[in-house]
């Protein structure tokens, strides 16, 4: 099992190729790219986890690249990894004042990159896991563990809570009673799949329970005949 995709950006075939052979004997998933272009098409298209990228490319520099990035919204917070042969202090120092995640220089052991991006995605994964989730007028905040609708707090259970975070958290994909288990129980605890049912309906008539509001959000919930339980902002 993969654990994350990676982009590779780099004009060397050689240290591409051994990049990315270090990284599938990792575990990770890769693509790559051999210019600024391409990479960020690919960035586009198959919305990597993280993206290694070179300094000198042909067609735009790496780090013009990552500037673009991180002006953009959709990709602002994508985890960037620096490669360079430029290994003076100013040139990290302006890698990193560009915004990215780390600056690795070459040549470079496979070991270390390999627990480089490990730690970059730890931090990213951190970050995302503590970052308030929005839909509409429905604010859930897992650091303080609040939910509010239009401004107002809803009381919920813990499981609910963890419930409609994994669903705000993977909005617009259908997922199993196995797969939800597995995301919000874990997949050492055995549970009947009607007890999920239970908990959906009771996260349901919680998002349901501010009657003045302006949706009702239970209906973001939806079931799928077959298959599960997707959450979408897109109402049947």
């Amino acid at each position: 099992m993969t654990e994350a995709k990676i982009l590779v950006v780099d004009d060397e075939a050689a240290i591409r190729d051994m990049v990315i052979v270090s990284l599938e004997l990792a575990g990770f998933d890769c693509i790559s790219a051999v210019n600024a272009h391409d990479a960020h098409v690919a960035i586009i298209d198959s919305k990597p986890d993280l993206v290694l990228l070179d300094w000198m490319l042909p067609g735009g520099s790496g780090i013009e690249l990552a500037k673009r990035l991180r002006r953009d919204e959709i990709t602002s917070e994508l985890p960037i990894i620096m490669l360079s042969a430029k290994a003076s202090e100013d040139n990290k120092v302006q890698g990193l004042s560009e915004g990215v995640d780390d600056y690795v220089t070459k040549p470079f052991s496979p070991r270390e990159l390999v627990a480089r991006i490990r730690s970059v995605l730890r931090r990213a994964s951190d970050k995302q896991k503590s970052k308030k989730l929005q839909v509409f007028e429905l604010e859930l905040d897992p650091t303080s563990h609040r939910l509010t609708i239009e401004g107002q707090p809803v009381e919920m259970g813990p499981t609910e809570f963890r419930l409609l975070k994994f669903f705000l958290m993977n909005q617009e994909q259908v997922f199993s009673r196995d797969q939800i288990q597995d995301a919000v129980w874990g997949g050492n605890v055995y549970l009947e799949q009607r007890t999920i049912d239970v908990h959906i309906r009771r996260l349901r008539k919680t998002l349901s329970s501010r009657e003045d509001a302006s949706i009702d959000y239970a209906q973001l919930i939806q079931t799928v005949r077959g298959a599960g339980y997707r959450f979408s902002v897109r109402l049947k």
